[in-house]
């Protein structure tokens, strides 16, 4: 029951009508044309969920609701999974943000598993553009710091803030919120300057 209405309050009230056509099979006796417009119809619904799913799991994220997040993450990464298949990067984002999400609500052997998924999935992807791997960095730098590992959070963060400012350029956004999370690990440690010093740059 407690499962459910978490579901219901995350997602699922948003999400219940977009369900049924989803999950009500084509019937049999269709011409081949109107089977592709079908399935087309169907992958169209599908991602319409992915997005929602993952921008309302994001949206509860920056509120610091971390609980409620996970359910819409993981609708995000089920549908993401059925339209792109498991080793897909397109299921890193999801992947992201269910990490951020356990590591919110102190699960960290979850958000560790979450972590490694992603990060086997942009290994094995060549092609994998910088974009993606800055938020890799910056999740690892995240659960990093939440563990109290700062070393390694350092080490994720700096990889963060290259490929952040490679792609976005120096001053982007993008690569302010890597300074932002190093200055926060600076300020962990008690090192005052560096932490100021970053927080000016930010």
């Amino acid at each position: 029951v407690d499962h459910q209405k978490a579901d219901w309050v995350s997602i699922h009230e948003r999400i219940c009508q977009l369900l049924i056509p989803i999950r009500t099979s084509l019937p049999f006796l269709l011409s081949e044309k109107e089977r592709k417009h079908g399935t087309e119809q169907l992958v169209k619904r599908q991602k319409y969920i992915i997005n929602l799913a993952y921008s309302t799991a994001r949206e509860f994220v920056l509120d610091g609701k971390h609980k409620e997040a996970i359910p819409a993450a993981l609708h995000a990464l089920r549908f993401s999974t059925e339209v792109y298949g498991s080793n897909s990067v397109q299921l890193v984002p999801a992947y992201l943000l269910l990490a951020e999400a356990s590591t919110g609500v102190g699960r960290l052997p979850e958000a560790s598993k979450y972590l490694s998924l992603a990060q086997w999935i942009v290994l094995t992807t060549p092609d994998c553009g910088a974009a993606l791997q800055y938020k890799l960095h910056r999740s690892l730098g995240l659960f990093c710091t939440a563990g109290g590992n700062f070393e390694q959070a350092l080490y994720h963060l700096a990889n963060d803030i290259y490929l952040a400012s490679s792609t976005f350029g120096l001053k982007s956004v993008e690569a302010s919120g890597g300074y932002f999370h190093m200055a926060n690990v600076f300020f962990r440690q008690n090192k005052m300057d560096i932490a100021n010093s970053l927080y000016a740059k930010v």
